[in-house]
């Protein structure tokens, strides 16, 4: 890992706000920095940043390179990949990084072994001590190792995705809350929100 590029004091602050340091928030640390490395920080909406998972990664991407959810600089498609488009507005141009499917230095049959355990029977004391030092070792192996074996990154070109728009916001005529024009929907005459209608267009089919 590049020091010049993310500090040891920016990969704490970014464990801080992610709350816990783990092997999935080390893969966001290693993405944010070849973003950082290729167009820097976004200071507002200067880069945008397409994820394709809603795991511990994000958090990172969030913190290290200013694309966030809030202002509508990080958008989320829930594909399961673990795989992040980055675009600078100004360029149109980007870069897709994606976690290579076969790492050879995370290779850890025990540590998987361990997982698969803990989501079934369980694990005792010293099974769990275990898990948390193969899984610090595994952090460790990813935050150390280079990045061309950890990602595949190719260029990208546009539609850089549009900003966020400010949108009116409806009143649902079933709950009573507010809700965001574009999210509303039309049911026999009713403006809804979605889950409103998702409950009455349930029960009109069953």
């Amino acid at each position: 890992m590049d020091e010049n590029i993310i500090s040891s004091d920016m990969v704490r602050q970014t464990i801080g706000f992610h709350g816990h340091s783990c092997p999935g928030l080390a893969f966001g640390i290693r993405v944010a920095e070849q973003v950082l490395a290729r167009f820097g920080s976004s200071r507002d909406e200067e880069l945008v940043a397409v994820v394709e998972n809603d795991m511990c990664a994000v958090d990172a991407i969030q913190f290290l390179t200013g694309c966030t959810f809030g202002k509508g600089n990080l958008l989320f498609l829930d594909y399961g990949k673990n795989a992040y488009t980055f675009y600078q507005r100004a360029t149109g141009s980007g870069i897709r990084i994606v976690v290579r499917p076969e790492i050879g230095c995370l290779r850890d049959d025990r540590l998987k072994a361990l997982l698969r355990k803990k989501a079934g029977p369980g694990l005792d004391a010293d099974e769990e001590q275990l898990l948390a030092e193969h899984r610090e070792q595994r952090r460790q192996r990813i935050m150390e190792a280079p990045a061309d074996e950890l990602f595949t990154l190719r260029e990208v070109a546009g539609p850089v995705p549009r900003r966020a728009r400010v949108m009116e916001s409806l009143v649902c005529e079933s709950c009573g809350e507010p809700v965001m024009e574009s999210r509303s929907r039309r049911f026999f005459g009713r403006t809804l929100c979605i889950p409103c209608f998702d409950a009455v267009d349930n029960w009109h089919r069953g």
